[in-house]
C-alpha cells in the first residue's frame, strides 16, 4: 500500500473536512497504516468505502486491499459504520 507523509497533514483539518472524498481517503490511509493514530482496519475500510462512494477509484483499491486482511465480521461492522455515517451526514 502506498504511504503518504501524514506529518504534513493537520489532523484537525482532515476531521473538519471528513465529508470530502480526498479527506476520507487520507483518514483511511492513516487508519490502515497506523500513522499518527492507532491502526484500525474497520475505520480505514469505512473511510475508503465513503471515499469510493464519492468517486475516488483509488479508495476502491485500498478498500479491497485491506478487506483481504479483515474478517467478514469486521467488514460488516465497517459497512454498518459507513451507513450510519451517511445517515448522519
Amino acid at each position: 500500500m502506498a504511504r503518504m507523509d501524514m506529518s504534513l497533514v493537520d489532523n484537525s483539518q482532515i476531521a473538519a473536512g471528513s465529508n470530502n472524498a480526498s479527506s476520507l481517503l487520507e483518514l483511511g490511509i492513516m487508519y490502515s497504516t497506523g500513522r499518527d493514530v492507532e491502526q484500525d482496519l474497520v475505520s480505514a475500510h469505512k473511510c475508503f468505502n465513503l471515499a469510493a462512494l464519492q468517486g475516488l477509484k483509488e479508495a476502491l483499491e485500498y478498500r479491497q486491499e485491506i478487506a483481504s486482511e479483515m474478517s467478514p465480521q469486521e467488514i460488516a461492522e465497517a459497512q454498518r459504520q459507513a451507513r450510519d455515517w451517511l445517515s448522519m451526514n
